[in-house]
């Protein structure tokens, strides 16, 4: 058969590549669609929770200025409030009901104490919003290094098979290159999303911590005032 007529008789589909490739190249692709799958799992994932917080951060917003009495408020969340913002409300107004003695008189120190206990809270609603991210900067880093070796791990394959045959023909020679190109596909195509949203992500967290921060100033700056009116 003519070596056109071969290399027009392959079947050049994702699937028969994979097939036809080496054992390594193989490995090479699972691993990066596996990462790429992994990847849209944390994107979808933080996608949903930072709307979510969005939302709760919104709703929570409107009660605590709606003019109500802050211990009404801490009253209704309960002792185990569900969002962030209520989290970081909770702490600064358990260290407040805390801070007071039996007889009514605050101890000392009351305002360092709710401060650090909102700071901790904060750190810890940031911990729950960046966990994950850190995953997806190493899929957007390494994925392409990865589909790189196996694109040149399968063109060694591809010149060795040359080598054998003794035939430099276009022909011969397309469909091993092509095969070995099939992972710096897989490796872009997993790094590229990665990175568009790990800086998008990013940002989504640092705002709703920022607006977290804004929030406990606030809160402390209304406690500050009662403690000095005490």
């Amino acid at each position: 058969m003519d070596p056109n007529q071969a290399a027009t008789a392959l079947d050049f589909s994702m699937i028969a590549l994979f097939w036809r490739a080496s054992l390594t190249v193989q490995i090479v692709m699972v691993v990066l669609v596996l990462a790429s799958v992994w990847a849209w799992s944390i994107i979808i994932q933080k996608l949903i929770t930072y709307r979510a917080a969005r939302a709760e951060a919104n709703r929570f917003d409107r009660s605590f200025w709606s003019g109500d009495p802050l211990d009404d408020l801490y009253d209704r969340l309960g002792e185990n409030p569900r969002g962030p913002s209520e989290r970081v409300f909770a702490a600064g107004m358990t260290e407040w009901r805390r801070s007071h003695r039996d007889d009514g008189d605050l101890i000392p120190g009351a305002s360092q104490r709710i401060d650090r206990a909102m700071n901790v809270a904060i750190q810890r609603e940031e911990d729950r919003l960046t966990r994950g991210l850190t995953l997806l900067a190493t899929v957007g880093s390494t994925a392409p290094f990865i589909g790189l070796f196996g694109t040149v791990w399968g063109i060694k394959n591809a010149f060795e098979g040359i080598a054998m045959s003794q035939n430099t023909n276009l022909a011969v020679v397309a469909p091993g290159i092509a095969e070995a190109l099939v992972a710096t596909a897989l490796g872009l195509l997993a790094a590229i999303p990665a990175v568009i949203f790990y800086n998008k992500l990013s940002g989504d967290a640092d705002r709703l911590t920022g607006n977290y921060e804004t929030f406990s100033d606030e809160f402390a700056t209304i406690l500050s005032r009662q403690l000095d009116g005490a």
